[in-house]
């Protein structure tokens, strides 16, 4: 089974996208803060990662380099309700696989996060995490 973490710091809103990326049979890694996603990846094989931007603490997009460190392709999402073009732009400088605005549409959000998937690697998890 694939893991996506997700990573959101409303919890309204965390719990009803794990119950949609639950629906297509993903094991979903839930964290309230960027943090706290940072000590999950680090100790749990994932898949991919749907990251908030704004998060108190540690933003999805100052989290995302950290999650992917040695983790070389491995898709992140970030997302946000204040997003802007310029946001946008350094959220994928900086690696993102999509930048996606909120509230984002149930089939959008499935289609992101199945395509990251398919492209998600299969190889090369670092020693120590979790399967």
């Amino acid at each position: 089974m694939q893991r996506i973490l997700l990573a959101d710091d409303d919890l309204e809103v965390r719990l009803g996208v794990a119950d949609l990326l639950g629906s297509l049979g993903l094991e979903v890694l839930q964290a309230e803060s960027g943090l706290q996603a940072l000590e999950v990846a680090g100790r749990i094989r994932i898949h991919a990662a749907l990251l908030d931007w704004n998060m108190p603490g540690c933003s999805g997009l100052e989290a995302m380099p950290l999650i992917k460190h040695g983790r070389d392709g491995l898709p992140c999402i970030v997302y946000s309700g204040n997003l802007t073009e310029d946001m946008e732009r350094m959220a994928l400088h900086a690696g993102a696989w999509a930048v996606l605005h909120k509230p984002v549409r149930p089939e959008l959000l499935r289609r992101e996060v199945l395509r990251a998937l398919e492209g998600a690697p299969t190889l090369g998890w670092g020693p120590g995490e979790l399967n």
